[in-house]
């Protein structure tokens, strides 16, 4: 019997990518969350780092924006935003890049600017934010969203942060320093870049997940690994902690906290 949910799943399985003592610059929403259950859990000496210039940030609920006081008030110190993307980004000294998406591509390229046509969009998106510098300076990166033909699109109407362009070493030769997109986790499964081709192929299904499922959800003809792996199921403290931490959020901002 499952005792919880697809977001659940999702948000533990990205959490767990995340190792100790790493220096993470985290996006807002999902990756917010998946980076600090990994913080309250096996990665209690990670480094959050947010755009607004929190470095070592340690919220007690997620920030509503990384304007949020909450992670001013807990970060070991606080600088410029420049210094954050010169000195931390483009200097190489962030491990990962955590970051959200409203589109995502075979090769984990993303979109956060508009659907359909630029000059007459369906939907304006939030926009790029730092996830473009992120995406590209990063030492790797970590996307995490919910999977659907509308979030697996074939062909984006908009890149707005490259993962691993046209594929196979379309990156290199763009010149960006960071390995890219590493893992996209969604409320199915766990992708990762083929070798060679650097398309995301499916690594790991969440339990209960069929392939069929995953299959309806992708706008490509997504391809799964040799060996498809069956993600470890939430343990009972990665779960008592998530569900603490948004019990915590919902509190603090007078909403029902939980599923995004």
């Amino acid at each position: 019997m499952m005792n919880y949910s697809t977001n659940e799943m999702m948000t533990v399985a990205a959490a767990r990518r995340l190792g100790n003592d790493s220096v993470c610059f985290v996006g807002i929403g999902l990756p917010s969350k998946a980076a600090n259950l990994a913080r309250l859990t096996h990665a209690p000496d990670v480094v959050l780092i947010y755009e607004s210039g929190p470095i070592g940030a340690k919220p007690s609920v997620l920030p509503l924006s990384i304007g949020d006081g909450e992670l001013a008030e807990t970060a070991d110190t606080v600088v410029p935003t420049g210094e954050i993307f010169r000195y931390w980004l483009q200097g190489g000294r962030i491990d990962v890049g955590f970051l959200g998406a409203a589109q995502v591509d075979k090769y984990g390229n993303i979109n956060t600017t508009v659907i359909g046509d630029y000059h007459q969009p369906k939907v304006r998106l939030p926009g790029a934010g730092g996830a473009p510098e992120i995406a590209g300076s990063a030492k790797k990166v970590l996307i995490i969203l919910k999977q659907s033909h509308r979030t697996f699109v074939d062909k984006l109407a908009f890149i707005t942060s490259v993962g691993h362009g046209e594929g196979g070493d379309h990156r290199r030769q763009l010149g960006l320093p960071g390995a890219g997109p590493v893992a996209i986790i969604t409320d199915l499964c766990i992708m990762e870049p083929e070798a060679g081709t650097n398309e995301f192929v499916v690594t790991s299904l969440h339990p209960g997940v069929t392939r069929e499922q995953v299959i309806e959800n992708t706008g490509w003809a997504i391809r799964f690994t040799d060996k498809v792996a069956v993600t470890e199921a939430p343990n009972e403290t990665e779960l008592t902690a998530l569900r603490e931490l948004e019990a915590r959020t919902a509190a603090a901002h007078g909403q029902a906290g939980g599923e995004e």
